[in-house]
């Protein structure tokens, strides 16, 4: 097995998350995966900037439904369905008012019809209905965004689970009136589920295991679409003092997210998503049903590498973690390690 973590514990990853080893191979081994398996994995800043427009807007999404072969892990790539070649799919950002025309195109390369339905959508499946596209074909609809807050959209094409799995997944914001509070950072992280007949660790093209989707064992856990993949340089980033907010969703199809960032605590939860009801502030661990999403706010006090995971620990072990790596002046009032340790801020 050479995946590189199965790392024998979070701390492991935490302490590596610089070193050239974590990064997911850019480049497969031709003798072991196809050289034609590509970067699927979306980065946690590749997301629009806050709105700032004051009076309803229109809005086109293109999207694309496509059937890749990508990286899963280091000598290990994956028949990926995606949105737009990433996953998760693009991150949508609307304000309440807005109206949203989605134009979906199903590759002419496809082998399956796929679809979208919207959880912001207020309609017949979300959406899912207009937009049964077989390959080659291009269907639209449009639609008013009524409520604010965090949405999922996914693929509803049966067996609904199965394109769920393979990638076809991602959120879509909903600005309340007035936007949200300025932070200094905004980040994309989405968690789903893996199921291949090979087990963790083999290298090659891996193939699905309905039988594994069915029973629901996961083989991998991923933020972000591949194994570890928000690690090394795909790391999030942010400085001492920084604030930063987290729009978090789960993909799924199955598992509950038990959402943790380890030596942080988040200042402030939007619970479930929700928006316009007071966030709870002062939270440990945030859990996120299938097909849910939540928004956390925080702020970076002492410098180092915080991992991101699911407090369903194992799930590390199988891919479900992500770093952010802070930078900046030690804090020795809030944090301090006793020199000659290898935590010591060096003051």
């Amino acid at each position: 097995m050479k995946l590189i973590a199965l790392l024998t514990g979070v701390a492991a990853l935490a302490l590596a998350a610089t070193a050239p080893g974590v990064v997911l191979a850019q480049e497969a081994d031709a003798a072991e995966a196809p050289a034609a398996a590509v970067d699927i994995v979306r980065r946690a800043t590749d997301l629009p900037a806050p709105l700032t427009a004051s009076s309803p807007r229109h809005h086109v999404v293109n999207l694309e439904t496509t059937e890749v072969i990508g990286q899963l892990a280091d000598g290990t790539s994956y028949t990926y369905w995606t949105y737009n070649n990433r996953v998760p799919g693009p991150f949508i950002r609307v304000r309440v008012g807005d109206t949203v025309q989605v134009n979906m195109a199903n590759n002419e390369n496809s082998t399956m019809m796929h679809n979208v339905d919207f959880h912001a959508v207020t309609g017949p499946g979300g959406g899912g209905e207009a937009t049964h596209a077989m390959p080659g074909e291009h269907k639209s609809f449009s639609f008013k965004a009524l409520k604010p807050g965090l949405y999922v959209y996914h693929c509803a094409e049966p067996m609904v689970a199965s394109h769920i799995s393979n990638g076809m997944y991602g959120l879509i914001l909903v600005e309340p009136e007035g936007g949200l509070p300025e932070v200094d950072h905004e980040f994309y992280v989405m968690q789903g589920e893996l199921y291949t007949e090979e087990d963790l660790g083999t290298e090659g093209l891996l193939t699905e295991s309905v039988e594994r989707l069915l029973d629901e064992r996961p083989t991998y856990y991923v933020m972000n679409g591949a194994f570890k993949a928000l690690t090394g340089e795909r790391a999030l980033q942010a400085e001492v003092g920084d604030t930063a907010r987290i729009y978090f969703g789960v993909g799924g199809p199955n598992k509950i997210s038990s959402f943790h960032v380890i030596g942080e605590i988040f200042d402030q939860v939007y619970q479930d998503a929700s928006l316009v009801s007071e966030p709870i502030q002062d939270v440990q661990t945030v859990l996120v049903a299938p097909g849910g999403a939540t928004v956390v706010d925080l702020t970076f006090e002492v410098p180092g590498n915080y991992v991101m995971v699911d407090h369903a620990l194992s799930r590390a072990e199988r891919g479900a973690a992500g770093i952010i790596t802070v930078t900046g002046p030690a804090n020795a009032e809030i944090f301090d390690v006793p020199p000659g340790t290898p935590e010591h801020q060096g003051h």
